[in-house]
């Protein structure tokens, strides 16, 4: 703690307290210490430095943290009214800006991403969030049907449905965006009445932990949230197969994806899957510059390119590639990497040493295939994990890094050359992959089109990956199964009943 508090003096005394503390699990609204002898070491990616150290749960974890969510879903939960539920939301959302400075600190510290970044997300994205939710308690509702049970004539029977929270969910989230991704899995729920057991991802739980404290200081009755760290293998499959569990929402790799729909099997728990993402930028010759260059970029390089929306295969018109190409890589050239609690800080580390060196070695496969390697493409030499915003070009379809997702700083150039909309969308659509996507243009006929022609569950117009909380998010093809944000994000976490009656 002392050569952290070295490296970065300006730390708040509340988050190196957090950080000193014996991690281990949130259980029934107490913190339980269960799970293998050997912890998880949490590093900074900026420094390499361990940060702290938390409890790696297992399948008896994950079994105590389920028990307790189902008697807090048949218990005291259930006795809150809609109402009640949303002010325990907006309550949380007050907190998170109250303790703003502290989720900062420690959302950078375990994942690396730069201070006006962690500002953004934790003084604006997240507290707002779970204010667009805590407005939905109260407008969950069902139905009245013009049905006619068994013959019966108007006036003789009535049918109705009714919306209720599905149960206990099992929630897995990734390290990209570590505070986020446990937001968008924990207002839903909450907000239709259901209970959550939480498996952060193990590089970067301390958010996470210090989210569940804020949510039982709103007011979430004990066992509504529980949190079991550990590793994918054993605490995420054990809660994936938990015949206790009534639904998975699982943010993370199509690789990881497939398993845990395999592990849900058992007995057929609804699965919600937001996975992987290869996005397509497509623009035209018309297309205002000024705008392109720096959007392009930031579609890539934002997070350092460490999230499912990145905009990775930029598909230029060859009227304009040279001058987009030239513009980006100036622009990527001109980053400051660095800490993240550097203010000046523009482009963040990756968030391991295992990450920085798929990376790599998915930027060396394009160029053995014969990608030219415009700026960026190593490691710098120093402390971290960082890697250089990278821009390949002479890509085509076949190569390594098109067709996978590197989940890093790397944007593969395509050049068309022709008008033919359906060959684009084509191209655009060549994966494997449908989550986001963006088209530019100053031709509306042609925005329309290509919107429409696009594969993706999110598609933009002269921007991308443009979020809202009432926007709903989520792939086609193998990038999920259903919807996150907005009404839709409600759907996973509640079934429908139908009622008849009759007199």
């Amino acid at each position: 703690m002392q050569e952290l508090l070295k490296t970065y003096p300006q730390l708040s005394q509340e988050t190196l307290a957090f950080l000193a503390r014996k991690h281990g699990h949130f259980i029934n609204g107490r913190v339980e210490h269960g799970g293998s002898d050997e912890p998880i070491d949490i590093h900074d990616p900026a420094t390499g430095l361990r940060i702290a150290q938390c409890s790696a749960g297992g399948a008896a974890e994950i079994d105590a943290a389920v028990k307790a969510a189902r008697i807090a879903f048949e218990g005291p939960w259930s006795k809150f009214t809609a109402a009640q539920r949303s002010v325990v939301l907006w309550k949380i959302a007050d907190l998170i800006q109250a303790n703003f400075q502290q989720l900062c600190e420690l959302e950078i510290l375990d994942n690396g991403l730069p201070t006006p970044l962690a500002q953004y997300v934790c003084g604006m994205v997240v507290p707002e969030f779970f204010r667009y939710y805590a407005g939905w308690p109260t407008k969950i509702e069902g139905a009245t049907l013009p049905a006619a049970p068994q013959g019966k004539l108007p006036g003789e029977a009535i049918s109705f449905t009714l919306r209720e929270p599905i149960g206990v969910v099992g929630a897995i989230t990734p390290w990209n965006s570590p505070l986020p991704m446990v937001m968008l899995k924990l207002a839903p729920a909450l907000a239709t009445g259901c209970t959550v057991v939480l498996k952060p991802a193990e590089l970067t739980p301390l958010t996470a932990m210090r989210l569940a404290e804020i949510c039982q200081e709103a007011g979430v009755p004990d066992g509504v949230v529980n949190i079991v760290n550990g590793y994918g293998a054993t605490a995420g499959a054990a809660l994936a197969a938990h015949p206790g569990v009534d639904k998975i929402a699982f943010t993370g790799s199509t690789e990881v994806g497939r398993s845990i729909v395999r592990a849900a099997a058992g007995n057929l728990k609804k699965v919600s899957l937001e996975l992987g993402g290869k996005s397509p930028v497509v623009v035209f010759a018309d297309a205002d510059l000024e705008q392109v260059i720096p959007g392009a970029a930031r579609a890539c390089f934002f997070l350092q390119g460490q999230n499912c929306m990145a905009g990775t295969r930029l598909f230029l018109h060859e009227k304009i590639h040279d001058a987009v190409v030239e513009g980006i890589a100036t622009i990527a050239n001109a980053m400051k990497l660095g800490p993240g609690l550097d203010p000046t800080s523009e482009f963040g580390p990756l968030i391991s040493a295992k990450q920085r060196e798929r990376v790599e070695g998915f930027v060396e496969a394009g160029r053995k295939e014969g990608a030219e390697i415009v700026c960026g493409g190593k490691s710098p030499t120093r402390p971290g994990y960082f890697f250089e915003p990278t821009v390949l070009t002479q890509t085509t379809p076949e190569m390594t890094p098109v067709k996978n997702e590197i989940f890093g700083p790397v944007l593969c150039v395509h050049r068309f050359g022709d008008e033919d909309l359906d060959q684009v969308a084509r191209e655009a659509n060549s994966t494997i992959y449908g989550l986001s996507g963006s088209v530019w243009t100053r031709d509306l006929g042609i925005a329309m089109q290509m919107v429409r022609k696009i594969d993706s569950g999110q598609v933009s117009v002269n921007m991308h990956a443009a979020l809202d909380p009432a926007m709903p998010f989520g792939g086609n093809k193998q990038s999920g199964w259903g919807r996150e944000f907005g009404k839709e994000g409600l759907e996973p976490y509640l079934k429908t009943k139908g009622i008849s009656m009759t007199w």
